[in-house]
């Protein structure tokens, strides 16, 4: 029955709210570039390792590992 009093209503519980950062559209540029970039080096790495360059004095000749021109062999 009902006599006039009334029962307490129940609302759902409130949940906390967790606030997410914004990801902008900015920062998902700079993200791009970043990435890019990093590619880049890491290209220009592996394709300097994989051709193996000579470094070259002034006249052309090959330089070995201490940038000391490298004497010509007897055969030439």
């Amino acid at each position: 029955m009902h006599n006039g009093v009334t029962m307490p209503t129940f609302s759902t519980p409130v949940e906390p709210v967790v606030k997410r950062s914004p990801v902008t559209p900015l920062s998902i540029v700079l993200a791009i570039v970043f990435v890019t970039f990093c590619g880049i080096l890491v290209f220009a790495y592996v394709a300097t390792k994989r051709i193996n360059p000579v470094m070259l004095d002034q006249q052309g000749h090959p330089l070995d590992a201490q940038s000391q021109p490298v004497q010509p062999s007897a055969s030439h």
